[in-house]
């Protein structure tokens, strides 16, 4: 019986990295099967609702801000209802979904895998971003889609058209294309808030922590913005102009808060993708 001896300096083949859109598509099918994802769109499908019933319930025009501009304004709705949801509900749900993606991970003992498989460390990154930001975004669509069609059916008024808060008005395509300049804004803020928490997700393997420290700083900095002696910390601090998506309900469009927090959002995506970058390249498999 005759054996073959491989030759001692055969090359190896390298390990072969699996496909982004695969990656990306297995990314996308985990996050959007899991059933508090589920639960979460729905509970921000039901903000616009109730929003819309109390106005409609109360009629009342003259109450205070976005939610007073409301009553018989029907496509104010979506906007406002993405500007209460941003002070909280929506960095809560971005914290949530990329406290999952590595260290709820790591606890579970998936991360691991991943990390030995032919993936390469930069596209788990990328693909844990990826993950995060379709949590963003399909949250943000949900409170857009539905407060336009409650704004529509529910409170109604203004023929169809969009009673800026400069008293003139815009038809219903030009009303979607500024709720739609609203949510691209508004993901931006949160790619953000993503960012830096992937960033503590990535040094830590409770998810607990995630969720803490994200909901906690985000306090902290509402907290510094009400402090007048500390206005000298207001560039620097996400939270600050998280209101300037209202100013798409002005008559002419006011875009200088929307650019500032926009080019600030991207100072912080640098700052907490370049931080989770760095840990995952230098963690223990």
């Amino acid at each position: 019986m005759t054996t073959t001896v491989e030759p001692a300096d055969a090359p190896v083949a390298a390990p072969r990295h699996a496909p982004i859109p695969r990656l990306l598509g297995a990314e996308l099918r985990w996050v959007l099967r899991r059933p508090r994802t589920l639960v979460m769109l729905g509970v921000f499908a039901l903000v616009p609702v109730l929003i819309s019933i109390g106005v409609t319930v109360a009629d009342d025009s003259d109450g205070p801000g976005l939610i007073g501009a409301v009553a018989g304004n029907g496509l104010v709705l979506p906007v406002a209802a993405i500007t209460v949801a941003l002070a909280l509900l929506l960095p809560l749900a971005v914290a949530m979904a990329a406290a999952d993606a590595i260290a709820g991970e790591t606890a579970t003992g998936t991360l691991r895998g991943l990390m030995l498989a032919p993936v390469g460390r930069l596209r788990l990154v990328g693909m844990k971003a990826f993950g995060v930001l379709v949590v963003a975004t399909a949250a943000t669509l949900v409170l857009a889609v539905v407060g336009v069609v409650a704004g529509l059916v529910v409170v109604g008024g203004a023929d169809g058209q969009l009673v800026t808060l400069s008293g003139t008005t815009v038809g219903l395509g030009e009303a979607i294309a500024r709720v739609a300049l609203v949510v691209v804004w508004t993901v931006g803020q949160l790619a953000a808030v993503g960012a830096v928490a992937l960033a503590i997700s990535s040094v830590t393997e409770h998810p607990l922590v995630v969720l803490a420290s994200v909901l906690g700083g985000l306090i902290v900095f509402g907290v510094l913005t009400a402090i007048p002696a500390l206005d000298w910390l207001q560039p620097y601090l996400l939270t600050t102009g998280w209101t300037a998506g209202a100013d798409v309900l002005r008559d002419p469009l006011a875009f200088d808060g929307m650019i500032e927090s926009s080019l600030r959002a991207l100072s912080y995506v640098a700052i907490g993708g370049g931080l989770t970058v760095y840990r995952m390249l230098v963690r223990d498999a």
